[in-house]
């Protein structure tokens, strides 16, 4: 009953239909005749009417050639003719075929709308020493809310519980669960999985990390990608090539043949009408798209627009950040080698009371190191970008840096016997290189194989780039199989790098998580941000967002657009060749209406199953048919009516 409810229009068409032909065919009485044909009428109103109203609409609004004229005159000729059965069996399958389409776009938009079911509508606040229940946007930064096991976070925030664990698995793709320590952050949309939590808010319901994955994924969707803009133009300029296509076969043989008979070529020109019709093979296109955007979402990668999918495919050079991409970006101070007859402590003390002022990682090694050991006070601090702090310390000038930072200020840096993939931070007192700190940072446990998946995929070109010392970014490098690794390098050197590569005829990548990494991002042709550990601005200015911080996802994402470009073109193949080839058939007489019916609506569902593969061949569970069809809330029907191809194009 609830199938028949949803679709009582394409039922109540198949009804009157059956009940026309077994009058016409199979029952005769007095008058069976007009039976019949007021039967057929009925059956047509049902499946026709939306499509002509579809019509005239569209004709308001500028657009005479459409779909659904092309279906409107075939099945009013056919009438015409007395092809009743015809006539009434086009628009009925037309109909099927736009309820396909229509719910194989809610399918591949499914994961869209599970994000948007995780953002939660209640949020459980402390205020005046009370727990109140309110809307999560009427909470404020600083306040303090509560989550139960098993709710969903309904803010970002700071978890203020000793130990708490959250699935992830909607923003993320990760089935993992996050265990999270007092102090951490806690995001949006994740699910308390065992304790009840107390998180203190940092961000406003429109800023949280949930808020900025819905605006990016919903923006996607409208971006189209080149195939798709071809595809919409070509439909608006190959519909009337069509139409008058068909009206030059139905007159032009009059002009040279002597048998002509006007009902044989009007008929030909009505199927060649029902042929043409660009629905299935509009339709098929931005779905393979959609399926793919999901299929990404679903593992956690957030693509920007449905062009970058096939900036992905086309990726030959990618450049790699560092710290923070390749590596964890957990860094842990591993020796300290003192310099000029200065011991350790004091070369400790001396970095970690500049270090306090600095929010990089290396900068919470050191003092994380210290355990919390008395610190002299530091003056006139100042930050050197790319290159590290100084201050004064008593009557010192103390220098805390990279190597770089000690060759501007002339002072000599003792050299160190070491082969560890470390990072380098030197300390300099008055002018003296007194020591220098080796702090480690673990690479990813994907990190290796994401990059020989890569190779496999066709980026022939792995560069690395990093602003720490180039003896450890070759290090590092070597770890990972790359052949070129640039260290030292400020901002504006990692800019340089890709600027220069982009003057080549093919697609350059860059992959980051920092906020110096932005500037990169925006240039390169597809900006990759680990969007777990990256600065806002770096997840702003990206195109492509990997949530979970693993490298792995990178080649996983250009698998997924290699198979949805693969869909698309298949289906841009299967359709065409059958439609030329019926339409053909249909211009010499040898193809029915029955034919054209395939041409129109059986190639564009075998067009929509296929596109549908995007999504289940990255996704868990079987595919079936009442997963083609949809289920559930019908979201995409206005007044009953089908989505159409047009309205989603």
């Amino acid at each position: 009953m609830k199938f028949i409810k949803k679709y009582y229009k394409v039922f109540w068409s198949a009804v009157f239909l059956l009940a026309a032909l077994a009058v016409q065919y199979w029952i005769t009485f007095p008058g069976s005749e007009v039976v019949f044909l007021l039967l057929y009428l009925i059956s047509y109103l049902f499946v026709g009417r939306p499509v002509w109203i579809k019509a005239f609409k569209s004709i308001q609004r500028g657009t005479i050639f459409s779909e659904f004229l092309l279906m409107g005159i075939a099945t009013v000729g056919a009438f015409i003719l007395g092809e009743y059965a015809e006539g009434v069996a086009v628009m009925l399958f037309y109909m099927i075929g736009e309820y396909a389409q229509g719910n194989a776009v809610r399918k591949a938009r499914g994961s869209i709308e599970s994000l948007i079911n995780q953002q939660p509508d209640v949020a459980t606040v402390e205020r005046n020493g009370r727990t109140q229940e309110i809307h999560p946007s009427e909470v404020e930064p600083g306040e303090i809310i509560r989550v139960k096991p098993g709710a969903k976070v309904p803010l970002d925030g700071e978890l203020l519980t000793n130990r708490a664990s959250f699935n992830t698995s909607a923003l993320t793709g990760e089935s993992k669960p996050m265990s999270r320590n007092a102090g951490e952050e806690v995001w949006a949309g994740s699910i308390n999985e065992l304790v009840p939590a107390r998180i203190k808010v940092t961000k406003g319901y429109e800023n949280s990390r949930l808020s900025d994955i819905l605006n990016m994924v919903q923006e996607a969707a409208q971006r189209k990608a080149p195939t798709q803009r071809f595809m919409t133009h070509f439909a608006k300029v190959y519909t009337p090539i069509v139409v008058w296509l068909a009206a030059a076969l139905t007159f032009l043989p009059w002009l040279f043949l002597e048998s002509y008979v006007f009902e044989d070529w009007f008929y030909r020109a009505l199927i060649f009408l029902v042929v043409s019709c660009p629905c299935g093979l509009v339709i098929s296109i931005p779905l393979g798209y959609f399926g793919g955007i999901g299929a990404a979402s679903q593992n956690g990668i957030l693509l920007k627009g449905s062009d970058y999918l096939d900036q992905l495919r086309k990726m030959k050079t990618l450049f790699l950040d560092k710290t923070g991409t390749m590596t964890e970006g957990v860094f842990e101070v591993q020796e300290i080698h003192p310099a000029n007859g200065h011991e350790t402590s004091y070369i400790l003390k001396l970095a970690a009371s500049l270090e306090q002022y600095s929010s990089h990682p290396v900068a919470k090694a050191i003092l994380q190191y210290t355990n919390g050991q008395e610190m002299p006070e530091a003056s006139d601090i100042q930050e050197i970008p790319g290159r590290g702090l100084k201050a004064t310390i008593g009557q010192e000038k103390i220098l805390v840096g990279n190597r770089k930072l000690l060759e501007e200020h002339e002072i000599s840096v003792s050299e160190i016997d070491t082969d560890k993939p470390s990072a380098f931070v030197y300390v300099a007192a008055d002018g003296m290189h007194i020591g220098t700190i080796l702090i480690s940072d673990k690479i990813k446990t994907d990190a290796a194989q994401a990059l020989k998946e890569l190779r496999d995929l066709g980026v022939a070109n792995l560069i690395m780039l990093s602003g720490d010392n180039q003896e450890t970014t070759d290090a590092i490098a070597k770890k990972l199989g790359i052949d070129q690794a640039f260290g030292g390098l400020l901002p504006d050197g990692k800019y340089d790098k890709v600027n220069k590569a982009l003057r080549s005829d093919h697609i350059v990548g860059f992959v980051g998580d920092g906020l110096n990494d932005a500037p990169v991002i925006t240039l390169a042709d597809v900006g990759i941000a680990m969007g777990g550990i990256g600065s806002d601005a770096a997840i702003e200015t990206a195109d492509v967002v990997i949530q979970t911080d693993q490298p792995s996802k990178i080649p996983q994402a250009i698998r997924i657009a290699k198979f949805t470009h693969k869909v698309v073109w298949q289906n841009i193949g299967f359709a065409l060749g059958i439609k030329i080839l019926v339409m053909a058939l249909a211009a010499v007489g040898l193809a029915t209406m029955w034919e054209a019916i395939f041409a129109d609506v059986g190639v564009a569902l075998i067009a929509i199953a296929n596109a549908v593969r995007v999504q289940k061949k990255f996704s868990e569970g079987p595919f079936t048919l009442r997963s083609f069809f949809g289920s559930g809330k019908d979201n995409t029907e206005i007044n009953n009516n089908p989505v159409s191809c047009c309205e989603v194009c």
